[in-house]
């Protein structure tokens, strides 16, 4: 199965909520075309029977009448289907579904205001709705589709931050497997000091990907950890370093400096240092992630987001709050534990999975 398949079937819970709520509005004071019944119609005359010898049936291309017979069926089903006048009641009710689907208010105000743009006034179907909402998604989320930049700079630091049960440990060996495969000498330090499951976490994924995980006993300074790791990183010619980090709550003040002491250590033996500051964040926490990258902007210099447990929510739209809001590069998306379930952000695959529209 493709990303997108498993995108689209995993996050059915963003995508159902959506599409029951629009659903729900059109057909709500909807009008559905009828035909009027054919007016009936006399029974002619009987006539004389006559052989006829049946014509034979004419060859088909398979291929084009399926189109063309797949259009015509959509536009039949189209015409057939609730359509409802785009009112300000309409406007409302969709602002109202969007900001359930945790798009935020600013973000839903602005896309039912789009999506109303042209329509105001017309008769609008679900399909029509829901097509209209997954090109606007898409638009928002184009500018911030971006991979990880790899930089001729070596050891590039990439520095990996995020909340407790975010995803960090399993992003950064889905990520190092990767550039491994691409490629690339990888070196993972285990920065997580305090958290001995994480150090054996990480240690597992640097073994399948054959990264060398640099750890230090528990209890031990993660910012001479991380400073360490450097020296290894640039003795051994690595071309990336990533280190791990402890899950650190915004709300922890001491844990937070913790993390700004990281940074300021590295940046003593390279000023440039981190190079990438990767923001891992857990979608099911809804519109908590803002305030996360707000808090770990000001820290950390955020210079990219990956969002991680996309197939455990309803709430998928905070990724477009994300974007519309900080336009942070989204490098990444997770929608399992699986290896290949980490993948880089595509924005048509994203908009049509989280509306339920086919691609």
């Amino acid at each position: 199965m493709s990303f997108f398949g498993k995108l689209k079937d995993r996050m059915f819970k963003s995508s159902s909520k959506l599409e029951e709520g629009i659903e729900a509005i059109v057909e709500e004071g909807s009008e559905v075309q009828r035909t009027p019944p054919p007016m009936p119609i006399p029974s002619p005359e009987p006539l004389p029977e006559i052989a006829v010898e049946p014509a034979p049936e004419p060859e088909v291309d398979s291929t084009e009448s399926g189109g063309l017979l797949g259009r015509l069926f959509g536009r039949a089903e189209d015409q057939s289907a609730p359509r409802r006048v785009f009112d300000d009641a309409m406007l409302e009710s969709l602002e109202e579904v969007l900001i359930q689907s945790d798009m935020g208010v600013e973000t839903s105000l602005r896309v039912a205001e789009n999506l109303a743009e042209g329509r105001f006034g017309k008769k609008v179907s679900t399909r029509e709705i829901k097509g209209a909402l997954a090109a606007e998604v898409a638009r928002i989320m184009e500018p911030v589709a971006k991979p990880l930049p790899i930089y001729a700079k070596r050891p590039q630091v990439v520095l990996v931050v995020g909340v407790n049960g975010s995803g960090k440990t399993t992003t950064i060996g889905k990520l190092a497997s990767q550039f491994r495969a691409a490629g690339k000498s990888v070196v993972i330090a285990a920065g997580d000091t305090f958290r001995a499951a994480a150090v054996e976490q990480l240690q597992v994924w640097g073994e399948r990907a054959g990264v060398p995980v640099m750890t230090a006993p528990e209890g031990s300074d993660p910012a001479s950890l991380a400073y360490d790791a450097m020296a290894m990183a640039e003795k051994d010619g690595a071309d990336l370093l990533m280190i791990d980090t402890a899950g650190r709550l915004q709300n922890r003040q001491d844990l937070m400096e913790e993390l700004a002491k990281i940074v300021r250590v590295i940046r003593k033996r390279d000023p440039e240092a981190p190079h990438n500051t990767l923001l891992v964040l857990d979608a099911t926490t809804g519109q908590n992630a803002l305030g996360q990258v707000e808090t770990f902007q000001k820290l950390a210099d955020v210079s990219g987001l990956v969002m991680t447990k996309l197939d455990g929510t309803a709430k998928g739209g905070v990724l477009v709050a994300l974007a519309d809001r900080f336009g942070l590069p989204i490098h990444a998306i997770g929608v399992g534990e699986q290896i290949d379930d980490l993948s880089p952000f595509d924005p048509e695959e994203f908009a049509a999975a989280l509306v339920g529209v086919s691609q």
